[in-house]
C-alpha cells in the first residue's frame, strides 16, 4: 500500500514519520516473540567466571583492548551493565583468513556463537544503551529475529551500499552490507539527529524553498537509511585508512554516523571484534571512552598502535550531500557515489 502524506501536523512542506513500523517494533520487543531458530540446537557457550585484565590500557579519554574469545570478556567485564554503545563487526562465517580466528564454522555453530555473542552484548548494555550489527545477507533475519526475542526494540534497518563488489557472473554482485540499529528502551535511548545532518536532496539539487522555510537546520536532513556517499565506500588498498592484514575494514564515516548519533561525549562504547581498530580510533577522536575486544594478539597490537599512534584520518566529513544526481538546470552526467 502507497504511504499516504500525514497532514495532521503543523510543518511547513514536509511528511510525518508514519507510526506503522515503530509501532510493529515496539509491540514485538514489548512480546518477546517465542521463537525456534536453527542455532537453537546447539549448545549454549559457558564463560568462565575469571575477570581478565586489559591487554593494552590508557587514560583520558579512558580506552581498554581485551584479548580473548568476547563471550568470555564481556560475561566478566567490571563494565556490565553501563556500555552506553555497542556496534560489532563480527565474522562472516566465510572462511576469511582473520589470523587465529576459525571462519569456517557449520551453519548451526556459526548461528549459536552469533546468539551468544548478541546476548553478552545486551547484557552489558546501560538501560538506555543501542546496540548496532554490520551483518550481511545471510545472517541478517537470524539476528534481527533473535534480537526480538530478547526483547530488543529495532530503530532502524539500514543499508551501507558500496560500489565495488566483488565481480561475478552466477547472480548479482552484492553491494551491501546490513546495519541493524537496536534500543534495550526505544524512549529512552541516546539519539542525536542534530549531528549527524547531511544536506538535502531538496536544497543540494532541486533548489526547495521549502527546506529553507524551515525554522532549523535549513537545507539538512539526517540520513535516509541506505547509506552510501564520500567516505563510506569500501577500505580499498589504496585508500589512506587502509590498515595491512585486515579484512573487511569500516571506513571512519561509517563509524562517525553511529558513534555521533546514538552516544554523548564521555559515554562508554564498546566493539566485541575489535579488528582494525576502527570504532575505538573513532570513539577516541570523539572524546568517547571505549573498549575493544579481539581474538587475535597481532590484530590487537595493530589496532592499538591506529588508535593511539595513527588516529583517525577521515573526522569532519560528515554535512556534505550525497545526492546522486547533478543540480536541475546543469548538463552532465549523475556523480556516481562511492
Amino acid at each position: 500500500m502507497a504511504e499516504q502524506k500525514n497532514t495532521l501536523f503543523d510543518r511547513p512542506g514536509g511528511y510525518a514519520m508514519p507510526s506503522g513500523a515503530a509501532g510493529v517494533h515496539r509491540e514485538a520487543a514489548a512480546s518477546k516473540v517465542e521463537m525456534v531458530l536453527p542455532g537453537d540446537s546447539e549448545s549454549a557457550f559457558e564463560a568462565s567466571s575469571n575477570l581478565q585484565q586489559p591487554l593494552y590500557e590508557a587514560t583520558d579519554p579512558d580506552t581498554r583492548v581485551y584479548l580473548g574469545d568476547c563471550r568470555e570478556v564481556l560475561a566478566n567485564l567490571p563494565d556490565r551493565g553501563k556500555v552506553d554503545l555497542v556496534f560489532a563487526d563480527p565474522p562472516f562465517n566465510w572462511d576469511v583468513p582473520y589470523d587465529e580466528w576459525k571462519d569456517n564454522m557449520s551453519r548451526a555453530q556459526y548461528e549459536r556463537f552469533t546468539y551468544d555473542w548478541l546476548d553478552a552484548c545486551i547484557d552489558v548494555l546501560s538501560p538506555t544503551g543501542s546496540l548496532w550489527v554490520n551483518i550481511p545477507d545471510d545472517t541478517a533475519a537470524e539476528v534481527v529475529m533473535h534480537l526480538k526475542r530478547r526483547g530488543m526494540t529495532m530503530i532502524n534497518w539500514c543499508v551501507w551500499h558500496f560500489r565495488f563488489g566483488q565481480c561475478r557472473h552466477s547472480s548479482f554482485i552484492m553491494s551491501k552490507v546490513h546495519v541493524l540499529y537496536f534500543a534495550k528502551n526505544p524512549d529512552e535511548r541516546t539519539w542525536n539527529p542534530d549531528e549527524i545532518l547531511e544536506q538535502s536532496d531538496r536544497a543540494s539539487v532541486y533548489k526547495d524553498a521549502r527546506t529553507m522555510a524551515k525554522d532549523t537546520n535549513k537545507g539538512m536532513r539526517v540520513p535516509m537509511d541506505v547509506w552510501y556517499g564520500s567516505y563510506l565506500g569500501r577500505i580499498q588498498g589504496n585508500n589512506k585508512e587502509r590498515r595491512h592484514g585486515h579484512h573487511n575494514q569500516i571506513p571512519e564515516a561509517y563509524l562517525e554516523r553511529v558513534i555521533r548519533s546514538t552516544s554523548n561525549p564521555g559515554d562508554l562504547v564498546l566493539d566485541p571484534f575489535l579488528g582494525s581498530g576502527t570504532t575505538s580510533t573513532v570513539a577516541k577522536a570523539l572524546e568517547r571512552r571505549s573498549i575493544g575486544i579481539e581474538f587475535s594478539e597481532t590484530n590487537a597490537k595493530s589496532a592499538w598502535e591506529r588508535i593511539n599512534s595513527i588516529g583517525m584520518i577521515r573526522k569532519g566529513t560528515i554535512g556534505g550531500s550525497s545526492a546522486i544526481q547533478s543540480k536541475r538546470g546543469n548538463r552532465g552526467k549523475s556523480k556516481a557515489s562511492s
